[in-house]
Formats: structure tokens, sequence, C-alpha cells
């Protein structure tokens, strides 16, 4: 018996659930650290090796999102999720640990892919805006909600490193038997594959909108760059500024303050979902340059309300970048290169969360962290500053379409 209920619902909440698991371990780094005697730099490979395979997943996803169609990659996508937070709450040492977290990764790729083309494909309304605001409410929801509900459970709950994993599995048993039974309109079936396909369909192949568009497509993938590495920034780093900003410490605090700036990030763009979309980027291009400077100025001042003042601007830079950004992917994309454009788009933000966090962690080590943060908030100051300026410059599009 079929459901029912919309697959759009089902579609989100697959999407909600399986980026759910992604985030969940960064407030219990501190606690496998403890646990198995970790250096610093093994927490800081775990995270680049989660973040490569994501990477890397969403690099193949053009060619097989084509080829199977959104739903089944989708809930094969959900299925690997799974897999990989099982073998998270059941690692007994460091390589099994960092051998979940890549099958986390290439998961989280295809289920982000996946699910945001779903969702564009689904939405009967012909407002591209509304999709793109569903896609990235849906995203950076679930990424929120994971920490939140790990970072609570572990500082409570006994076997800390166990337990946090049981709501996501929990979770995600109810998206896969739910993508099982959901029927698909009959105009979205995938058509039937052709029987030549092998490694060269799979290689690796970035797509690019036509000419006319590609500033404001590489302008809104920036954003995305910027976006996702100030994130990572407050992810990797968050128990340093813990210990030097709030007199409270634990999974229980920096679980949700990771969490706060995605569930923020979520309601700024819920409330920005009708604005013009050349006015959202440059507002969020403007908020994450705000952000890096009150950052840098608090590496001196050490304030507690200087620092929830970044987590705060953090989040509105992070949702309004992410809303522009996939509005303007729908709006210079064709139904046959849709996948593919939101796969390079996502790509180029994956690469923020890595070279970025990479030089910082380099850098720390010849120079120290407040120094290396003051570099790394630096050098983005300028980057979101030079692109809210460069969005502004960039000629908008004939009129018709909120731009």
């Amino acid at each position: 018996m079929k459901y029912p209920w919309p697959p759009y619902f089902w579609v989100c909440f697959s999407m909600c659930v399986g980026v759910m698991g992604t985030a969940l371990a960064s407030p219990l780094y501190p606690l496998y650290q403890a646990q198995w005697q970790l250096p610093p730099s093994a927490i800081t490979q775990v995270f680049v090796l989660y973040m490569a395979a994501a990477l890397t997943s969403l690099m193949l996803l053009g060619a097989i999102t084509t080829r199977y169609g959104f739903f089944k990659v989708l809930r094969a996508g959900v299925m690997l999720m799974s897999g990989g937070v099982l073998l998270s709450a059941l690692a007994w040492n460091m390589q099994v640990f960092g051998l979940s977290r890549i099958i986390i990764g290439l998961a989280s790729g295809m289920i982000t892919t996946s699910a945001s083309l779903g969702l564009t494909q689904l939405n009967t309304s012909g407002d591209t805006q509304r999709a793109a605001a569903t896609t990235s409410l849906t995203i950076a929801f679930g990424f929120g909600l994971g920490p939140i509900v790990g970072g609570l459970v572990a500082q409570w709950a006994p076997f800390p490193l166990r337990s946090a994993y049981l709501p996501s599995l929990l979770l995600s048993a109810l998206a896969i038997y739910s993508l099982f039974q959901v029927q698909l309109p009959a105009h979205l079936q995938p058509a039937p594959a052709s029987s030549s396909f092998g490694l060269r369909q799979l290689m690796p192949r970035l797509t690019f909108p036509e000419r006319t568009a590609l500033r404001r497509y590489g302008l809104a993938a920036m954003g995305a760059f910027c976006a996702f590495g100030m994130f990572s920034l407050f992810a990797s780093l968050a128990p340093s500024f813990m210990q030097s900003m709030l007199p409270w410490h634990g999974p229980a605090i920096s679980g949700p303050s990771i969490g706060l700036i995605l569930l923020l990030s979520a309601a700024a763009q819920y409330a920005a979902k009708g604005f013009v979309t050349r006015k959202v980027l440059i507002t969020g291009y403007a908020a994450l340059a705000l952000c890096n400077l009150m950052l840098i100025v608090n590496v001196f001042a050490s304030s507690a309300a200087v620092f929830l003042l970044c987590v705060l601007t953090a989040a509105l830079g992070h949702g309004l970048c992410n809303l522009g950004g996939i509005s303007v992917v729908n709006k210079v994309a064709r139904a046959d290169n849709r996948a593919g454009l939101l796969a390079t788009y996502l790509v180029i933000g994956y690469v923020g969360t890595i070279l970025p966090i990479l030089g910082i962690g380099w850098l720390s080590d010849q120079v120290g962290l407040s120094r290396a943060l003051l570099a790394f908030c630096a050098v983005f100051a300028l980057l979101a500053t030079a692109l809210a300026l460069a969005t502004w410059r960039t000629q908008v599009p004939a009129p018709g379409n909120k731009s």
C-alpha cells in the first residue's frame, strides 16, 4: 500500500534526516580525543576525510542522478548514511571511526544533490525561489539538528559515544521505510537507462552555465565557498572558542552552539525567501564580512557577547548566501544541466570547507592558533567584501524574475 502523503514531504524529511547524521559527531570530537588519546591533528584529519568524501561524491553525482533518477539516488544515500552512522556508534578505534566518516561523506553528497534536484522537480508551483528556499532550509535545519541532538544526548546519557547516534538511526529507519512506500508521479519516473554506462560516464565532470550567466553563477558559488568555510571554522574550533570566551564547557554547550548557527541560518532563509536574490546575496556577503571583523576583534577582547554576535552574523551570512546561491542555480539552469550545475555549486562549497581549514591548521602549527585565526578572518573579510561589491555591480537580467 503506497502512502497517500505527498512525495515532496518525504523527500524533505529524508533530506533533513540524512544530513542530520553528517554533523552529529562535531560535539563528540573532544570525547573521542580523550578516549583514544588522540592529538588534535587526528581530529582535523577525520574532519577533512569526511569533507573529501563528500566532495568526491558530489563530483560523481551528475551522471548517476541523471541515469537513475533523484529518488533512487536519495534512497541509496539515506541507506548508506544509516550504515555510516551505525559504524560510528560501533567504532572501537580511530581507523574505524575514520572509515565511518568517509561513508557518511559519500552519503552526504548523494543526499544533498539528489534531494535538491527532487524538490525542484516536485515543486508544482513553478516558483524557483520557493524550491530554493525549501532546499536550503531543509539542509540547514538537518545539519543544525545533528550536533544539537548529539551534544545533548552525549552530555547526560550513558555511553555517550554510542547513545548520541540513536536518534539519528531511528529517524533514518523511518525515512528509509517511507522512501520505499512513496510512489512518484508518472512524469517523474526515470526513463529506461541505456546499456552503455561505465567508468567513462562516472569520471568527474564539472558543469557550468551558459556564458551569459557564468558571472552570476560564479559569484553565487563563491558565496557557498565562504558560507561553508565559515561554518567549518566554527565547527572545528568551537571547543577553543568555548574555553576562552564562555564559562561553560561540554557537548551540551558546543553541540547547540554549532547547531545554533545552522538553525538560525534556516530561520534567515525562511524570512528572506521572498526577497530579490541579488539583495539576498549582497546582504549575506556583508554579514560574513562583519562576522570575520568581529572575530578579529574578539581574538583580543575574548568577550562572550562579541562571540554571540559573531554566531548571529555567521548564521545570517550562511543562510542568505546559501539561499541566494541555490536561487541563482535554479534561475540559470536548464532541465538537462540542473543536476550538474547543482553538483558543481556544492563542490565549490565543499572546497570551502577543506582548503581554508587545512590552511588554518597548517598555519596554526607555524605561528599559533590566534595568529592563524587573524589571518583566516582577514582573508575571508576581504573576500566577502569583494564578492558583495562584484554582485552589486553585476548587471541584472531582464525583468520578470526575482534576481
